[in-house]
């Protein structure tokens, strides 16, 4: 199965990077495609409890989706994220 989710504070290629490299550690998700300039994360997966977990994840890194609060502490961890993101380049 492939999903999108419209995430938030996704900036840049750094961002892009860092999640990249960690939905790809999540067994069952593959086909990882970023799209920056309109804060998409889509994957294919093999079931719906895949797809939560990519979605809690995203949230853990500081890109909620769309629909989930955007709060303080979720803007800072996705300005950590992106900074890593943009060092492992």
């Amino acid at each position: 199965m492939n999903t999108s989710i419209v995430v938030q504070n996704l900036k840049c290629g750094g961002c892009a990077n860092t999640i990249t490299t960690k939905l790809a550690q999540i067994e069952n998700i593959t086909d990882i495609n970023i799209d920056v300039d309109n804060s998409i994360v889509a994957f294919s997966h093999n079931n719906d409890a895949d797809a939560k977990m990519v979605k809690d994840k995203l949230k853990t890194l500081g890109y909620p989706a769309i629909d989930d609060d955007n709060n303080l502490v979720s803007k800072a961890k996705s300005f950590v994220s992106c900074a890593t993101g943009k060092l492992s380049k």
